[in-house]
C-alpha cells in the first residue's frame, strides 16, 4: 500500500467534494437508528481527519486511524485550531490494535479498495470485528463496478489549487480484476517560475457485493444493507458507491 506521502499534501484539495457534513449527517442518523449516539467511534483510513472532527462533533468519542504518516500530521494540525480531542493513531488496519472496545465504526470515501487483496479486507474486517462491541454498527463504502469501469476508466483529469500547484490525474482501467491503476502529477511553481514535479501512484481494487458480504460475516457480522451513496435506497444501476450498513452478532471476538 502506497504510504500517500505528496498526495497528503493535496488530499484536503482533491476531496473538496466529498461532502464531509452531509456524510457526518448519514453516518449519525444511521448510528442512531441503531440507539448508538454516544461512545467510542473508530474512523478507520481517517486521512487528514475531516470527517473524525464533525463525527466528534456528533457526540462520538473518536479514534482515527491511518497507515499514513503524512496524513496524521495533517490531521494533527487541524485537530489544534478545532481544539478537538481525536485521538490518531498511526497504524495499519490489517493489524488494528486497540486499548478497548468500540461501538461504532467507520471506514469512508473508498478506503476499502485501497487493499490490495480480498484476503486484506478480511482482515481488516476480523480486526474491526475484534474491537465492535456486540451490537456495534460498522459503516463503509466501497466503489462500484460501474465506476471503476465508466468514471475512473482510462480517463484524465486536471485540476489546479488556490496556490497555482496543478494536478494531471491519469487513470488505467485492468479489465482483468477491474481494478484502476492512478498515476497523479503534482507540478508546484516556484519563484523562478519554473515546477518542481512529484508522482503518486496507487491502485484502486474492485470487491463485489458478495465478497463484502462474505468477509463480514467471518468477521462476526450481520449485513443489515447496501445503500446508494448517502441514501437510503436501493443503488442505481449508475451508482458510483455502495454504502454497507452491518451489525455485530457474535460475542467471541469481544476484547476484554
Amino acid at each position: 500500500m502506497s504510504g500517500y506521502g505528496t498526495f497528503a499534501r493535496y488530499y484536503d484539495c482533491l476531496t473538496k467534494n466529498a461532502q464531509y457534513t452531509e456524510r457526518a449527517d448519514y453516518f449519525a442518523r444511521i448510528f442512531s437508528d441503531n440507539s448508538i449516539e454516544s461512545g467510542v467511534l473508530l474512523d478507520v483510513a481517517c486521512g487528514s481527519g475531516s470527517l473524525s472532527f464533525l463525527m466528534e462533533k456528533k457526540g462520538f468519542d473518536v479514534v482515527g486511524v491511518d497507515v499514513s504518516e503524512d496524513m496524521l500530521q495533517r490531521a494533527i494540525v487541524k485537530k489544534q485550531a478545532e481544539k478537538s480531542n481525536v485521538l490518531f493513531l498511526k497504524q495499519d488496519a490489517r493489524n488494528l490494535d486497540l486499548f478497548g472496545t468500540i461501538r461504532a465504526c467507520i471506514c469512508s470515501l473508498d478506503s476499502v479498495n485501497h487493499f490490495e487483496t480480498i484476503d486484506d479486507v478480511k482482515t481488516v474486517f476480523q480486526r474491526i470485528g475484534l474491537f465492535t462491541e456486540k451490537g456495534g454498527v460498522f459503516i463503509f463504502d466501497v466503489n462500484t463496478l460501474y465506476k471503476h469501469k465508466n468514471i475512473l476508466g482510462n480517463n484524465a483529469f486536471n485540476y489546479e489549487t488556490e496556490n497555482g500547484d496543478f494536478i494531471a490525474w491519469q487513470n488505467y482501467y485492468n479489465d482483468e480484476d477491474s481494478s484502476v491503476d492512478i498515476c497523479l502529477d503534482f507540478f508546484s511553481p516556484c519563484r523562478d517560475g519554473r515546477y518542481d514535479r512529484y508522482t503518486e501512484d496507487f491502485t484502486e481494487y474492485y470487491y463485489s457485493p458478495q465478497q463484502l458480504e462474505a468477509a463480514l460475516s467471518d468477521a462476526g457480522f450481520e449485513l443489515s444493507g447496501i445503500f446508494g451513496d448517502l441514501s437510503f435506497e436501493t443503488p442505481s444501476q449508475d451508482e458510483q458507491r455502495l454504502v454497507f450498513v452491518c451489525k455485530k452478532i457474535r460475542e467471541d471476538n469481544k476484547v476484554g
